[in-house]
């Protein structure tokens, strides 16, 4: 999560950054699409002006904040590329709309050079490479436009801390003759940038467990006002949604997570929270009014936590002397302003396995040994009521179905289900899991097709894979089990401006009806049957649906009743 206006969910969080997102192995990506629909039977046009960059000038492409130019010596074909100067506050994103016909094809191409270069069309699909630079690679997405959408806004981006990363040769072809460009001038969306974590050389084809048409489960829903809203609270840092005061909380948020807790160094374990300074939050309140409001809100049964980590809190506990550190340093913080526990929302490097950690029930890699040390350390010392939350994102999770570790050969990205040994672990003790469901690529769910974010399905597949199980890697004897659903809750941004992956209220009840009804399922049908105890949402952010007039709350509100 990220603490800009930029979209991940944390730090301006959970996706957060990280988050992170996945064709997240670019052999898969080249066949990653929609479920495309029936396409018009049309010779193929280039909709894309200077997709070669020939001319030396970026029109009509723009760039985010002046990041982007047009260089020589680095053209895969040619005499000229694109430039991104990526950097620790842009992913130098570069886009251009055109216009399109609705209930159509098109197929997106590029090349690309650099360490996790994106290529995607805005509010669809997207792909990218490794984390590696090299020589240039071949980006392919495929999209079906809205029946009645007639723009779209395709885009290239490097990511976050990774340096100047080339694009040449862009192309979208679709049927038919293109129509001259709605925007010469088009700017970056603010919701189009992917989390990247990683991606994984592909080696296995995942099987899918069961294909049988689900029943209902005949489970009884929660009481009343057991469904829970998550939301996390900026509250060491201000960006563009301004900051709210811990008393100014509507009462529909049940669990808070404070933003962020982060380490003093990467494998220091020691962790520091500290609130917002007035000069960057002119209305911050005093530390006392903090605590008291804190106070105020666990009397009314809420759940107040301190989140660890997001896009900017690396946290790697690679010695028991650090896990000792986590453990005093984070009840330190508990103690101090009176908190039910904490939320663990570690991204980018924070977690990977070693090479040959190839078994979830029995991790070896010393970061994840130490990490489920200490949180089991914890939930000792403060006992039954202790509050343990965990905001992975989908890379760490759901794509073990497919790729774990570096796998059996190596080459693949050793974080890649990384979190599943910490989640198994402490499935007992584990209050929620709420994965996000944004600033993602597409993964590939229980019916071995790849899903993407921008609907319902997206939602309902990722979800299912917790709620009924998954052989990890694809093997079926080695299988992650299914969480109680009350355990579950769907992570999504509050706001466009929140994250890459945001849907609308109708969407959102489309994936709730879907999962706890069996009703209004789209394309995925859940295998996991109808699961009325699935817990409700998360969201980034707390601040994000206040700056929205509260559309993503007074929804949940609405829904739940």
């Amino acid at each position: 999560m990220r603490r800009t206006a930029s979209p991940t969910k944390h730090r301006g969080r959970p996706g957060r950054l990280a988050a992170i997102g996945t064709a997240w192995a670019v052999a898969a990506a080249g066949a990653v699409g929609l479920a495309l629909g029936t396409a018009p039977a049309a010779s193929a046009g280039e909709f894309l002006t200077n997709g070669g960059f020939e001319s030396n000038a970026l029109a009509p492409w723009s760039c985010a904040a002046g990041t982007g130019s047009v260089v020589s010596g680095q053209a895969h074909s040619g005499s000229y590329a694109l430039a991104g100067a990526a950097s620790a506050s842009s992913s130098a994103q570069c886009s251009q709309t055109v216009t399109v016909a609705p209930n159509t094809t098109y197929t997106l191409s590029a090349y690309v050079k650099g360490a996790y270069v994106y290529l995607g069309v805005d509010g669809g699909t997207s792909t990218w490479t490794p984390g590696t630079g090299g020589a240039y690679q071949k980006l392919t997405v495929s999209f079906t436009t809205g029946a009645a959408q007639t723009s779209a806004t395709v885009y290239t981006h490097g990511w976050y801390g990774q340096g100047t990363y080339y694009a040449d040769d862009v192309s979208l072809d679709g049927p038919g003759a293109p129509s001259p460009s709605p925007s010469a001038t088009a700017t970056a969306s603010p919701t189009a940038t992917a989390s990247p974590t990683a991606t994984a050389t592909p080696t296995v084809t995942a099987t899918p467990t069961t294909t049988a048409t689900p029943t209902s489960t005949g489970t009884p829903t929660l009481p009343p006002g057991n469904h829970a809203l998550v939301g996390y609270l900026h509250a060491s840092f201000a960006n563009g949604a301004g900051y709210t005061k811990v008393a100014d909380i509507p009462d529909s948020w049940d669990f808070i997570n404070l933003s962020f807790g982060e380490p003093t160094s990467v494998t220091s374990g020691d962790i520091r929270f500290n609130r917002c300074p007035v000069a960057e939050c002119p209305s911050v309140e005093s530390d006392a009014d903090f605590k008291a409001a804190i106070a105020a809100k666990r009397a009314k049964g809420k759940k107040v936590l301190i989140s660890i980590g997001g896009q900017n809190g690396q946290v790697q506990l690679t010695t028991t002397a650090a896990r000792d550190t986590f453990v005093s340093s984070v009840s330190a913080i508990i103690d101090k302003w009176g908190l039910d526990g904490l939320d663990i929302d570690f991204e980018g490097h924070s977690l990977s396995l070693a090479t040959g950690d190839t078994d979830f029930k029995n991790p070896t890699t010393p970061v994840v040994v130490n990490l489920i040390s200490a949180l089991k350390t914890l939930k000792a010392k403060y006992g039954a009521g202790f509050v343990l939350t965990m905001a992975p994102e989908t890379f760490f999770v759901q794509l073990g179905y497919q790729y774990y570790g570096s796998g059996p050969w190596g080459g693949q990205d050793p974080r890649a289900g990384a979190y599943l040994p910490v989640i198994y672990a402490m499935r007992g003790d584990l209050t929620l899991l709420h994965v996000q469901d944004y600033n993602s690529g597409s993964i590939m769910g229980l019916d071995n097709q790849y899903h993407s974010m921008g609907g319902a399905d997206f939602h309902v597949a990722m979800t299912d894979m917790l709620l009924k199980g998954f052989p990890v890697a694809g093997n079926t004897a080695n299988m992650f089990p299914a969480l109680n659903p009350s355990q579950l809750a769907i992570g999504m941004p509050a706001t466009t401006n929140a994250g890459n992956g945001w849907v609308s209220p109708t969407e959102v009840n489309k994936a709730l009806d879907c999962l706890t009804k069996l009703a209004n399922c789209g394309t995925y049908v859940p295998r996991a049957g109808a699961q009325p105890n699935l817990r409700g949402l998360m969201t980034w952010s707390i601040n994000w649906d206040q700056f929205g007039g509260r559309e993503f709350s007074k929804n949940f509100d609405s829904y739940f009743g």
